[in-house]
């Protein structure tokens, strides 16, 4: 049997996996607090309210910014897995701890672990798509093969 790894708030064991860790990574020209900033601002086409969720003071506030403004980018549904993983992409190569943490979990499968997400996360009762930690898989996959 595969293990499996929960994980879901920054300050919690695997923490680093979260997109609310404290982690910046430099992508695009520019430096994002966390690949949450990233994410977030990425849902949009306009250079000005991209730069202000940059400059949300946290992961929460870059979220929420996210939620509340209109007009997401046409084709967000089919690119917000790209653009997932290009940031975890950036965090896990530019933050070798967070590299050594990921290649550390061997075959386990990773689970975002919340009630809060059924899409991004397991939906807190295994109903959920996981995708976030699918995208982590896939990357200790891609990581693995480049050593």
């Amino acid at each position: 049997m595969t293990d499996r790894i929960e994980f879901y708030r920054s300050g919690d064991e695997y923490g680093e996996f979260s997109n609310f860790s404290r982690h910046p990574i430099e992508l695009d020209g520019q430096t994002w607090p966390t690949t949450e900033h990233y994410f977030q601002a990425m849902k949009f086409s306009d250079a000005a309210l991209q730069e202000r969720i940059r400059a949300a003071s946290g992961p929460g506030e870059a979220a929420r910014m996210g939620r509340r403004f209109p007009g997401l980018r046409g084709d967000w549904e089919t690119a917000k897995e790209g653009v997932m993983i290009e940031a975890l992409r950036a965090k896990f190569t530019q933050h070798d701890r967070c590299q050594r943490m990921l290649l550390a979990t061997g075959d386990a499968e990773l689970v975002e672990h919340t009630r809060n997400d059924f899409y991004w996360a397991d939906g807190g009762d295994g109903t959920g798509r996981n995708r976030l930690g699918v995208l982590l898989m896939q990357l200790r996959d891609e990581l693995r093969a480049a050593e």
